[in-house]
Formats: structure tokens, sequence, C-alpha cells
């Protein structure tokens, strides 16, 4: 593969709604520019981009994956993300390292939500937009209404350059809404033909909102557009250049992937109309590490190099393979790489291109540039490399928090230290995961995106790593606690011939008002009844049972204990003995004193547009949620509420469904606080049949 410099270069990330048809574009793309002597099919499972295992089961992208095309003496850097809603940490690593966006569209379906959400992540980032709207050859296909759709959801910058027509019934050619001529489709090309007749009064419609979209790009073209003076057709495409990169004009193309149909188009187009690597990256923000302030780079071989590592691949048997974008200067075979976030230095012993799963090896890689090196030690997702003299940190990539989590149960025998070591390389791939080791329930605890995400996860533990697990719903962290002050004693007395084991306590509990400690431990031993020695067997008896409670079994919070009064043997008293007297009291105690379960309480703000306010309002009662305030974020309405934790742990997949995945939260843990009645019964009975569960399995 030729190196090219960032002037050729142009980085585009290819998003859309799932089944869009992206990975069929690329498909079409590769074998176009002759890279594949067939076009693959996503359900053949024999496409370059979908080459996991998990993806070629699913018949859907997982990873993004780059696409390299060597096309009009530039150089393409395809990046195909997944469109499915679990993988959208896929989709931000994509746009990390693109200069444009590349949105898909079906002509049947129109704007879906992940259009939307395709159109929100790149406009977040200031990333330009073209929109190709594929499977033109449906019969259900009208690309008309697609337009109407698309300039309704995002607005007057949205330029469809094609206008297409059929010819016995079958999707045939287009008309240029630029030039006003006519092009019909032959063996994947494009040939002159004439304007079918009937349709010059949608031709103009078409031209005029060309040119009402590009009037917005200079002072001098609105002039002319007010004026109803003709753009000239190299105005307009000068226009759509500018507009494209100051994102004031959206490109719309259509096609039919399948068939190869646009897709020669759609690339020359790119050349033609996308800005490179350097006209779009002519100042990049960074931080110098050394200097500590914020630095001014640019997109090319002569500036400081830095280059961000967005995606990693961590393969059992392969190792580690670190994706990164040249945002400035240029890497070499061999060169001494600096890591500021690890204060490592890495060398680049094998530069590679990356085209699916093939390495392409290389001596260097400039500035625009995406490669790969191979076993970095030191570095992950999110680093920069840079030099020892000039240590500079890019912006890093703002991941989604997950929030749907699941208990990880190993059905293999030892597997327990394996699963850690496992999911710590996953974790290297997949920065929207994270799993822990609840300090209270002991479970291993894996959080995802949703559903599928945790499939895909448990599918890779099993296939990479041989580690079989299943998932189950997580043990909700309750507490217990008392409402009342009691006074008991507690007496352990044992005689078995000989020395004998006597211990005995008068304690009182009672609620200590902090519930962020499990208790408080005082004595109040007049005359030496109770000898101090024995007082630390007395506060280990406590600070056992508090481990389980007495209810349930769940941690017990907030209790004051207070040793009043006892007695003791001279010969039969031990540590022990008091130990155990205490421990009598306690649970005697603590069943007397109003005991109560304690559930955890989370705080919910929930991000939707307008429509589903008041579903979203009447699902938070239904979870007995406490609805604290309504206010706009945006385009969307934040609804803030406090909601029980163990009604909101698969909110995820129920939001999604709600909202059509237009919906988005974020939850953090607020307190404790007491359970209803009903629900304190119900959480009683399930810890009951599950601690029987548990001593059965023994």
């Amino acid at each position: 593969m030729k190196i090219y410099s960032s002037g050729n270069i142009r980085n585009v990330a290819v998003l859309g709604h799932s089944g869009s048809g992206k990975t069929t574009i690329m498909e079409a793309a590769l074998n176009i520019a002759k890279i594949t002597t067939r076009q693959g099919r996503v359900e053949d499972g024999n496409t370059v981009s979908d080459y996991d295992a998990e993806e070629i089961r699913r018949k859907v992208s997982i990873s993004a994956s780059i696409i390299p095309i060597e096309w009009l003496d530039n150089k393409i850097n395809f990046i195909d993300a997944p469109g499915y809603f679990d993988f959208v940490g896929e989709v931000k690593e994509a746009l990390a390292a693109a200069d444009l966006a590349l949105i898909v569209v079906s002509a049947k379906s129109g704007v879906e939500v992940g259009t939307e959400k395709a159109w929100e992540f790149a406009t977040e980032l200031g990333i330009p937009k073209i929109i190709f709207v594929n499977s033109m050859d449906d019969e259900n296909a009208d690309l008309d209404k697609v337009v109407d759709e698309l300039k309704n959801s995002f607005g007057k910058s949205i330029a469809p350059l094609q206008v297409p027509f059929k010819e016995n019934d079958k999707f045939a050619g287009f008309v240029n809404a630029i030039k006003k001529e006519g092009r019909r489709f032959v063996n994947g090309r494009t040939e002159p033909c004439e304007v079918p007749e009937g349709m010059e009064a949608e031709v103009e419609v078409m031209h005029a909102m060309i040119e009402e979209a590009v009037a917005e790009t200079s002072d001098e073209l609105m002039e002319k557009f007010f004026m109803e003076e003709p753009f000239t057709v190299e105005e307009i495409h000068e226009g759509i250049r500018s507009g494209i990169e100051s994102n004031s004009v959206t490109p719309v193309f259509c096609g039919a992937a399948v068939s190869q149909i646009g897709v020669r188009v759609l690339m020359n187009s790119i050349i033609e109309y996308a800005p490179s690597a350097e006209r779009m990256r002519k100042a990049i923000d960074a931080l110098d590490v050394k200097a500590g302030k914020e630095a001014e780079i640019g997109c090319t071989d002569n500036d400081p190099l830095a280059a961000f590592v967005f995606k990693t691949i961590a393969d059992p048997f392969v190792g580690r393979l670190s994706i990164f974008r040249v945002f400035s200067g240029m890497i070499k075979k061999d060169t001494p790489l600096y890591n500021a976030s690890s204060d490592a230095f890495e060398k680049a012993g094998h530069l590679y291109i990356m085209r699916g799963k093939e390495q392409i090896e290389v001596d260097e890689i400039h500035a625009g540039d995406i490669g790969a090196i191979a076993k970095l030690q030191a570095t992950a997702t999110q680093n920069t490399l840079s030099s020892r003299e000039r240590p500079l940190e890019l912006k890093k990539i703002d991941f989604p928090e997950p929030l749907l989590s699941m208990a990880v149960v190993p059905k293999g025998k030892g597997d327990e230290d394996k699963i850690s070591q496992a999911f710590s390389k996953l974790l290297e791939e997949d920065k929207t995961m994270r799993f822990e080791i609840n300090k209270d329930t002991k479970q291993t605890i894996v959080y995802g995106q949703g559903d599928s995400h945790l499939d895909v996860l448990v599918n890779k533990l099993k296939n990479k790593y041989k580690i079989d697990v299943a998932l189950e719903t997580p043990v909700i962290p309750y507490r217990e606690m008392i409402k009342s002050k009691i006074r008991v004693q507690g007496k352990y007395k044992k005689q078995s011939g000989g020395h004998g084991q006597y211990g005995d306590v008068h304690m009182e509990f009672e609620p200590s008002g902090d519930l962020s400690a499990p208790y408080v431990f005082e004595e109040k031993i007049v005359g030496g009844v109770v000898p101090r020695q024995y007082f630390p067997a007395v506060e280990k008896g406590i600070q056992e049972c508090v481990k389980a409670g007495p209810l349930a079994a769940f941690p017990v919070v907030g209790i004051k204990a207070t040793l009043v009064f006892g007695s003791y043997h001279a010969v039969d008293s031990s540590e022990m003995a008091f130990k155990m007297a205490a421990s009598m009291a306690f649970k005697d105690g603590f069943m007397k004193a109003k005991p109560t379960i304690l559930e955890p309480i989370a705080k919910v703000d929930v991000y939707v547009p307008d429509d589903y306010t008041g579903d979203i309002m009447g699902d938070m009662n239904k979870r007995r949620g406490r609805i604290l305030g309504m206010d706009k974020v945006g385009a969307n309405q934040r609804i803030s509420a406090e909601v029980p934790m163990a009604e909101i742990f698969k909110y995820t997949s129920d939001l999604r469904s709600m909202t059509q995945g237009r919906g988005r939260y974020t939850m953090e843990f607020l307190r404790y606080e007491e359970a209803p009645a009903e629900v304190q019964l119900k959480v009683i009975e399930a810890r009951k049949k599950e601690l029987e569960a548990i001593r059965d399995k023994e």
C-alpha cells in the first residue's frame, strides 16, 4: 500500500441504524476498488468488516472495523461502526478517528433512531456529515419521503444532489441536481443520458434546495440567493465543500450497495467534496504535558508527533493490537514513542495498516492516517503516543457509563480467578463495560450497555478464554437496622466437667443515627462487674453479628451497642465466652427492637424527547419512584427522580423499549431508607429461599 500525506487522506466513520447496509457498502467499495475479487455478504458471514465469530453468528457488526481504500490517487479510511445501540462505544471510537460521518439511511425505512443517534454523536463532536440513502432498488423505496424526513429531523442543511428515476419499475439512474443532467447506471458505473420526461419540475425543486443550503456558506452566495440570481456549477461545488466543512451543508446521495449502484459515485464525491485530514484538522487542541498548558498542533508531518490510540484489540493468541490515528507528525518503524499517561516508553517495532482483520505491514504512517502497532506494553485505549521531548495528550473519548448489571456465575470449578483475568483483558478492548466484586454480596458483577452487550461478553469469555459462565440477577444489597431502644441479657454458660465457659452481658441496643457505619460500641461498666480485658471480646461479638443480621442475613447498619452490666467467673470466664454472650444478646435484642429492612435508593436522571415524558413519569411512579423535577436540557427533557435500586437495575432495556431507543439515563447511589412493609416481606422470603439454595449446593 502506498504512503499518503494528510492532504490526500479522508477518514470517514460509517454510521447508521442497524441493518441500513453499512457493511454492504464497504463490501461494494472494496470490490469496486478491486481489493476483493467478489463482494461478500453479511448473510454468508464472509465480509471483510465483520470477521469476528460473534459478528458472523449474529449477522450484525459488533466492533468498529478499519477499511482503507485507495481511490483516485487518494486514500479513504472508512471506519465501519455498529448500528446496534449496545455497541455505542465502538461508534464513539470510530468518530474519535474520523473527519467525516457517512450516515447510511434505508430508502425503505427512512430516518430511524440509529440515524438520529448517528447525527447527534457527529454533531456533538463537530464532525461534518454526508448521507447515503441505501436500498433504492427496494420496491418500497421512496427518496422524496426520506428527504422530507431528513429535513424535518435535521434542518435545512440537507441537500440532495441526486433525483433518482426508474426504468421498467427498477431503479436505473439519477439526475445530477447540480448540473441537471441525467446519469444511467450501467454495470455499476454511470453513463450520461437524457433527463427522463416529466422530471424537470422535481429536479428544479432539488436544485433550489441545494442553492438554499449552499447560500448559507458565504455572504456573496447569500446575496445572490436573495437577488434570485442563479449559481454557477463551480459556485455550488465550492459551496458544498465549504458547507460540509462548516457543518452547514449535508449532501444526500442514493444507491443500492448490494448491486454496487451509486457506491462509485459516493467514493468519487467523498474525494471531491469531503475535507482532507489536513484541511479538517488545521488546528488541533492538545495538552502539552511538560509545559502544563494547552498547545495547538496541525495535521502535518512537520508538527510534533501526536498519535491517539482510539481502539484496542486484545486477542489471547495474537496479543494486544493498538489502533491509532496520527493527528500530527509521523511514525516510522522502530520509532521510540512516549506515553505520558503511563509515563512509559514504547517502541514501534512493526507498523501496520489494518483492513478488517488483515494486517498490512508498512514502514511509516503519516499525519492524518490510521495504523496499528502490536504488543505495546503500557499503552491503552485513549492514550496518546508522542515524543519525550514534546509529550502531548489529546482529548479523550466520552464513553457512556454502563448501567445494566448482572451477576457472573462460573459453571466450571476453579474458574473464579480466571474470570477476573479474562474481564481485565476484555476491558482493554471495551471501555463501555465494567466489572467488580461486590464487597457486600461477594458476587462478581458485570456492567454493560444492554442485554446483547452482556451476551456478547459471555460468549467472548467462552470462545476466547474457555470460561463458561451464566448471568443471574444480582443480589440487591439491602441493609438491616433497628428502630427502637432495648435492653437485653446474653449469658453463655457451658459446663462439661472440668474447666467451663461463662460470660454474662447486659446490653442496650438503639439506633445510632449514622447509616454509614455498621455499629458504634460503648461500655458503661461500673464497679468492674465485667473486667476491662473482656471489652474487646464483647465488641468482637457485635462486629461479627453485624455482617449478617438476624432478619434476612443482610449487613446491619446504624446500631449502637452499649455494655451496661454483666458478671464473670474467676475460673470459667474467657474472651470466647464473652464474645458468645454478646452475640446472643445481639440476636435477641435486634429482633425485639423493631427490626427493619433498608433498601438502596438511587438518584436517576432520565433524558427523553418531550413526547415520552408522560410515559416515563408514569413508569417511575409504578417503580415506587419520587419525581423531583423536570427541566429542559438541549433537545430533551430531563426527569429527575429517586427510585429504589431494586426497581431499576434492568431499566436500560425498559427505557430503550419505551422510547424506541431515544432515551438515556444516569444513575448514582444516593442513600438507604426503610422499605415498605410489603416489600420487606417479599425480600425476607426471597432471601430465605436464596440462602436455602446456597446451603443445598454446599
